[in-house]
């Protein structure tokens, strides 16, 4: 049964030090601000972050890095031109970088959430990427062994949800959510709007309240942005 809490900051509350911490986002789109907020005013550190990016600018995921609270990331793009408090980090032993393909970080997390062991993929064979790792030749065609990425924490945000915590994800936003709320142990949730049971169309739904634990509702801009492109209709 999905909790309803009412702030982020009880939403994170139970967030130990040294958890693996899956956070969706693509960039800003789809990265639970609130949450991310919630989690550096609430202390935890020596974290392990899984999420596309390494953090930009001076907020979300940055300022956790900048505040030394993230010993690794496992991510796809570490470096972009706002990067600054990874590349300090990194450039100081700080941070530990585990650096994926993008392609392979959804399948690891999709892997984690189906229940399986471990694949054999493409990407990355004959590069630095695959040193150490188990290889194959498949029907001619050399492949790496990658295995899943299990969270103890996932935090991600939707666009709506109903009270059992069924969610529906805003276009792009979507990103990894889906797969890290099946990759993880607990499931933490910031949407935009939660409705009474029975208001969403089911054919809509993306990720079941089964992998919901905690949901917080949080109103941000986006919010209003399709408020108003509703009343506009």
């Amino acid at each position: 049964m999905t909790n309803i809490v009412e702030s982020a900051a009880e939403a994170v509350a139970n967030i130990d030090d040294g958890s693996t911490v899956l956070i969706g986002g693509f960039g800003n789109a789809g990265q639970p601000m609130e949450l991310i907020g919630a989690l550096l005013e609430g202390g935890a550190k020596n974290l392990t972050i899984v999420n596309n990016n390494a953090g930009q600018a001076d907020e979300g995921l940055a300022l956790l890095i900048k505040e030394r609270r993230v010993d690794k990331i496992i991510c796809s793009f570490p470096r972009q031109s706002d990067s600054w408090h990874f590349d300090e980090a990194y450039r100081a032993g700080e941070i530990e970088l585990e650096l994926v393909p993008q392609g392979n970080l959804a399948e690891r997390l999709r892997a984690a959430g189906a229940g399986i062991g471990g694949f054999f993929t493409p990407t990355g064979y004959g590069t630095m990427l695959a040193e150490g790792k188990e290889t194959r030749e498949i029907n001619g065609r050399n492949y790496v062994l990658e295995y899943p990425i299990h969270g103890d924490v996932a935090l991600i945000k939707a666009f709506k949800a109903d009270e059992k915590g069924n969610l529906v994800y805003r276009k792009t936003a979507r990103n990894f959510g889906p797969m890290m709320a099946t990759a993880a142990k607990q499931t933490i949730v910031q949407v935009e709007e939660i409705l009474p049971t029975g208001e969403l169309n089911p054919e809509n739904i993306v990720t079941p309240s089964i992998y919901t634990d905690v949901m917080v509702a949080i109103e941000t801009e986006s919010t209003q942005l399709a408020a108003r492109e509703q009343g506009a209709k």
